[in-house]
């Protein structure tokens, strides 16, 4: 058997993993590649300006535009009436709005329910009370109450508000509502007026009033607010079996 010669010796076997990738070309081409990009890089820096600019004045535009639309629709305040001329100037014609922010306006008063009562002893006798702040009791109720009760938070401002839409500014019931919303508000006040009566004694008569002022303004405003109370008084109400509760009779 004829030996191999050295030409014709069989190659050696590469280990699996021992490939090495192909080196990168250092061509001509290869350089002309990056230097396109870096040049795509540069004249496109202008281009970024400008894009940038742009950007900034749209943002602007659109702060003015809905700063402007949020004056013009928002309640008169401070700011509006400062600047309404160039709130009108920037929103009529092209801009005008129909619709108006916090409808209807957010309260813009303080409105106290107060009561007094004439209350029948155990001796027969009659003591008048003076007028107590219902609403602040509530409100000392609610202060600092991390879970306050929705009686506390709703039950006597409802029933006044059903009370003030359901009559007219002489206090004359408007339909049967009138007459429902008036023993309501009746209850609730002898219910509130009997607490922490003497044993024996009772509410014979009460009177309920509202106290509304109007919130004063901030300190950075130059507006002159009259804050003193205007009340609305009721007339007596004889207090008869259906406004006491079980545990008032």
């Amino acid at each position: 058997m004829d030996t191999p010669g050295p030409s014709e010796a069989p190659e050696p076997h590469e280990a699996p993993g021992t490939h090495e990738a192909p080196e990168t070309l250092d061509t001509p081409e290869s350089h002309g590649a990056a230097g396109a990009s870096r040049g795509i890089l540069a004249l496109s820096f202008p281009y970024q300006v400008a894009a940038a600019i742009a950007l900034g004045l749209i943002g602007v535009f659109t702060a003015v535009h809905l700063s402007m639309v949020f004056l013009h629709v928002t309640p008169s305040n401070t700011v509006s009436k400062q600047y309404g001329k160039a709130v009108d100037d920037w929103i009529y014609p092209e801009f005008e709005q129909n619709w108006k922010l916090f409808a209807p306006n957010p309260l813009q008063q303080n409105i106290d329910v107060q009561a007094r009562a004439d209350i029948r002893t155990k001796g027969g006798g009659i003591t008048t009370t003076g007028w107590t702040d219902l609403s602040a009791e509530d409100g000392a109720s609610l202060h600092h109450n991390v879970l306050p009760s929705h009686v506390d938070q709703n039950e006597l401002r409802r029933a006044w508000d059903f009370f003030t839409g359901a009559h007219n500014n002489d206090n004359q019931p408007i339909g049967l509502r009138g007459d429902l919303s008036e023993r309501y508000i009746r209850r609730i006040v002898v219910m509130r007026m009997s607490e922490g009566q003497p044993s024996g004694s009772s509410v014979e008569r009460i009177q309920v009033r509202s106290a509304t002022s109007s919130v004063k303004a901030p300190p950075w405003s130059q507006e002159k607010i009259d804050t003193r109370a205007s009340y609305r008084v009721l007339p007596w109400w004889s207090v008869v079996p259906a406004d006491r509760t079980e545990a008032d009779r």
